[in-house]
C-alpha cells in the first residue's frame, strides 16, 4: 500500500512565503530600531564632546591687591575690581580663580594652577590690579609682600607678566587675553635713584590681546570711586559687545574722550581670530 503525500495548493505555498517575509521584515526593522536607540546617546555624547573642543576651556586668573605696607594708604580700588570683574567674566563662561592681597607665594601658586589648567584650545585672561613697576625692558606685578629697596629687587619680588604670558603659552593656550591696571606710582621710589616711569609696553605673544590703564611710561593717580576708571568702562562695554578685541578698544576709546586725552590706556594686539567673551551673543550688539 502506498503512502499518501500531502499536497498544497499554490495559493498556500505562495501565502507562507509571504507570511514568512513580512516576519523577517519585522524582524529586521525591530533590530534596526533597536541599534540605533542604542547608538543614539553616544552620537550625542559624541556630538556635544565635538562642540566642547569647539569652544574650548575659558580660564581667567584675576587678582586684586590693595594692601601694601609700604604704601602710603591702601588702594580702593583693586579688590573692587577683582571682585567685579570676576563677577562679569563668570556670568560669560569663564572659569576664574580670584586672588586678592596675594604674597608672591600666591602669585607663584595661583600662576602655577592656571597652566595646570590649560588645554589646547583655551582661552586665558590674565586681570591683574594693584602695583606695577618696570624693571628694564619688562614690568613686573609686586605681590603685597614684596621687599623692595632698590630697583634690582623688582626681578626677584615681583612677577613678570611676560613670563606668565610665556608660560600660559608654552602650556598650548590658543588665545590669551590681558587686563593691566597698576600705571600707578609705586610706592617704593622714594629708595630709588629715578622716579616712576609708568609700565613697559607688554611684548605680545602669538594670538593675544592685551589692554593696559595707560600709554607705556605714563603714572596715573586713582580717581574717587569703587572702581577704576579702567575697569569701570571695560564692565561697561562688556555688555556690549561679544567681541574682545571690540571691547578692548572701545574700553581705550571712551576712557581717552572722557578724560579729554588726560589717559589713553594701550591696546595691543595680536590676535588672528575674533575671540568672544559671552557664551551666548546671539542677542549681542557689535
Amino acid at each position: 500500500m502506498t503512502a499518501r503525500q500531502p499536497s498544497f495548493s499554490r495559493r498556500s505555498a505562495v501565502t507562507a512565503a509571504a507570511l514568512l517575509c513580512t516576519v523577517s521584515l519585522a524582524i529586521g526593522a525591530h533590530a534596526a530600531l533597536n541599534k540605533r536607540s542604542l547608538e543614539a546617546p553616544r552620537m550625542a555624547a559624541t556630538e556635544q564632546n565635538v562642540a566642547s573642543a569647539a569652544s574650548g576651556a575659558r580660564l581667567a586668573l584675576v587678582i586684586g591687591n590693595g594692601h601694601y605696607p609700604d604704601a602710603n594708604a591702601p588702594l580702593a580700588q583693586p579688590i573692587n575690581d577683582a571682585r567685579a570683574l570676576t563677577v562679569a567674566l563668570r556670568r560669560d563662561g569663564f572659569d576664574v580663580d580670584v586672588v586678592e592681597d596675594a604674597s608672591g607665594d600666591d602669585i607663584t601658586r595661583a600662576v602655577e594652577r592656571l597652566k595646570a589648567r590649560v588645554k589646547p584650545d583655551s582661552v586665558v585672561m590674565l586681570f591683574f590690579g594693584g602695583y606695577a613697576i618696570q624693571a628694564g625692558r619688562e614690568s613686573y606685578m609686586i605681590p603685597v609682600d614684596a621687599r623692595i629697596w632698590k630697583e634690582s629687587d623688582v626681578r626677584r619680588e615681583g612677577t613678570s607678566i611676560e613670563r606668565v604670558l610665556d608660560a600660559v603659552r608654552e602650556q598650548g593656550a590658543r588665545a590669551k587675553l590681558v587686563v593691566i591696571d597698576a600705571s600707578r606710582r609705586n610706592p617704593y621710589e622714594r629708595r630709588f635713584r629715578a622716579y616712576s616711569h609708568g609700565l613697559a609696553p607688554v611684548n605680545a605673544p602669538a594670538n593675544a590681546l592685551i589692554l593696559s590703564s595707560a600709554t607705556p611710561g605714563k603714572v596715573l593717580d586713582d580717581p574717587q570711586g569703587q572702581n577704576s576708571v579702567l575697569v569701570s568702562e571695560l564692565l561697561n562695554q562688556l555688555g556690549k559687545s561679544p567681541s574682545a578685541e571690540t571691547v578692548f578698544n572701545k574700553t581705550r576709546n571712551a576712557i581717552a574722550r572722557s578724560s579729554d586725552g588726560e589717559q589713553v590706556p594701550t591696546v595691543s594686539s595680536s590676535l588672528v581670530e575674533d575671540i568672544r567673551f559671552g557664551t551666548d551673543v546671539a542677542n549681542a550688539g557689535s
